[in-house]
């Protein structure tokens, strides 16, 4: 298996309000099918619904809503971006679940849940640079 990942989906209770919430943020989509699709650098972001997702994966939907073991990062490059995307989730009609503070590892960050509580960290981590296009690159952490 190649070290990517190329999709990223997200099941959705509501399609048309998770498609609202994330273009509020300024994203722009495509839908087809009862799917919409994102393009966010070099991966896509998927909102399929939920139960069909599950069903797709061969899984039970399960109960929404909680804490499913992932969280999604976006990293911007200012303290000042992380506390202004946190507010453009509020108007969006997201959760702000922790605001922007500096984090025991030393980089600024909060948190918020989408509509349907997928969880994301926003972040401003100087020691994870920014490419011009939004791409990230992990540096060589010293580890063996």
């Amino acid at each position: 298996m190649e070290q990517r990942i190329t999709l990223i989906t997200l099941g959705v209770t509501d399609l048309a309000r998770s498609k609202a919430f994330y273009e509020a943020l300024g994203w722009r989509g495509q839908e087809v099918q009862e799917t919409v699709f994102f393009q966010a650098g070099g991966l896509g972001v998927v909102l399929w619904g939920r139960e069909k997702l599950a069903r797709d994966a061969g899984l039970a939907p399960g109960t929404a809503g909680g804490f499913g073991g992932i969280v999604l990062a976006h990293n911007v490059r200012s303290d000042a971006e992380v506390d202004e995307l946190l507010a453009a989730v509020e108007r969006a009609g997201g959760t702000v679940t922790k605001p922007g503070a500096a984090n025991e590892i030393g980089f600024y960050s909060g948190a918020f849940t989408d509509p349907d509580r997928h969880a994301w960290e926003v972040a401003h981590n100087p020691g994870f640079p920014l490419a011009e296009d939004g791409t990230v690159t992990i540096p060589d952490l010293g580890t063996a």
